[in-house]
């Protein structure tokens, strides 16, 4: 706690130094599933954004490099006002308050999803191989090991026998097989409601300092299948083929058949749902934030409509569906 009190102690200064004056209003803004937090500062009647992010966990750099990145792309992200790497501290551009999330319903989401569809082709018509890391196998299965350790073994308590393990990375091979034969593009990798801001121009993005360059239908599954709001499929339909209708027109390399594309949506998608399961449970269980276990089933629903289709990802039905039994008996639920 006092190494907290002294952090911000020393944000402030620092923010009263770079805006010139020490009529400086602070609060928190946000936080978010890392060790960064935001806060917002106010001065001479103007909004801030200023992030601190410990230099011992974050890495302020990936930040300012896709930020740069980004906003050449014509899109809309905070602008880096000042920085300073050794301390963690950066000094941002306020993009507002009101997440998408906040601002959705049936009366907004049509204008909402098409501008993140537009902004989302606009990043992707920048890419190029050699930027931003490579979205590889390695990277992808690091990120399906989360399931089995954090959401498997953590939070249900359950140990794969071997046959069940054998079982499981022999589908996480196909998955990944699948992920890797999209065409690749730069990727934001947490395009959701939470990360989209209510803003002019719509929308503003926050939170990309993950970027890498991989599969093409990544981003549209973080918002579409999104953790945090659900739409039916006939709106998942409508919208991700509006986007593969405009991705076309674009000339960016979307499969020329939309079945094909659905496909390797819902490929992506299983890859994405598996690694979120395992981030909630590790959050909650490593990190003691509850607030994402309430996702889950959402999620989960996701995982197992997905599984249903494919006769491919059959073993990994009938793991969650010996993984429910055992959610039940321990007060869990999909």
């Amino acid at each position: 706690m006092e190494m907290a009190v002294e952090r911000l102690q020393a944000l402030t200064r620092w923010t009263r130094q770079q805006l010139g004056t020490d009529a400086v209003a602070i609060a928190p803004a946000s936080s978010d599933a890392s060790f960064r937090r935001y806060f917002r500062a106010t001065a001479k009647g103007q909004d801030y954004i200023v992030m601190d992010a410990p230099p011992s966990h974050e890495d302020c750099r990936p930040f300012v490099a896709v930020a740069a990145l980004f906003g050449a792309a014509g899109v809309n992200v905070p602008r880096v006002l000042a920085q300073d790497l050794a301390q963690g501290f950066l000094l941002l551009t306020d993009l507002g308050t009101t997440t998408y999330l906040a601002a959705l319903g049936e009366d907004t989401a049509r204008e909402l999803y098409l501008a993140a569809n537009d902004a989302l082709i606009r990043i992707q018509l920048a890419s190029r191989a050699g930027v931003l890391p490579d979205y590889n196998r390695t990277l992808l299965l690091r990120e399906l090991a989360l399931f089995p350790e954090w959401y498997v073994g953590r939070h249900l308590g359950v140990t794969l026998d071997a046959d069940q393990a054998a079982s499981l990375a022999a589908v996480f091979e196909r998955i990944v097989a699948h992920n890797l034969a999209e065409p690749r593009v730069f990727v934001h990798r947490d395009w959701h409601s939470r990360n989209l801001m209510v803003s002019d121009p719509n929308p503003g993005i926050l939170d990309f300092q993950d970027a890498v360059y991989g599969p093409i239908s990544y981003d549209l599954v973080s918002i579409y299948r999104d953790a945090y709001i659900a739409w039916d499929e006939e709106h998942q339909l409508d919208w991700v083929i509006r986007y593969w209708e405009r991705a076309r027109a674009a000339g960016l390399p979307v499969r020329s058949d939309f079945a094909d594309f659905w496909r390797d949506f819902e490929w992506m998608g299983v890859q994405r749902q598996l690694k979120v399961l395992g981030i909630f449970a590790r959050l909650f269980h490593r990190d003691g934030k509850a607030g994402y276990l309430a996702d889950m089933p959402r999620v989960m629903g996701y995982l197992r409509t997905a599984c249903a289709r494919y006769d491919e990802l059959k073993p990994l039905r009938l793991l969650l569906d010996t993984l429910e039994n055992r959610a039940a008996q321990v007060g869990y639920t999909f």
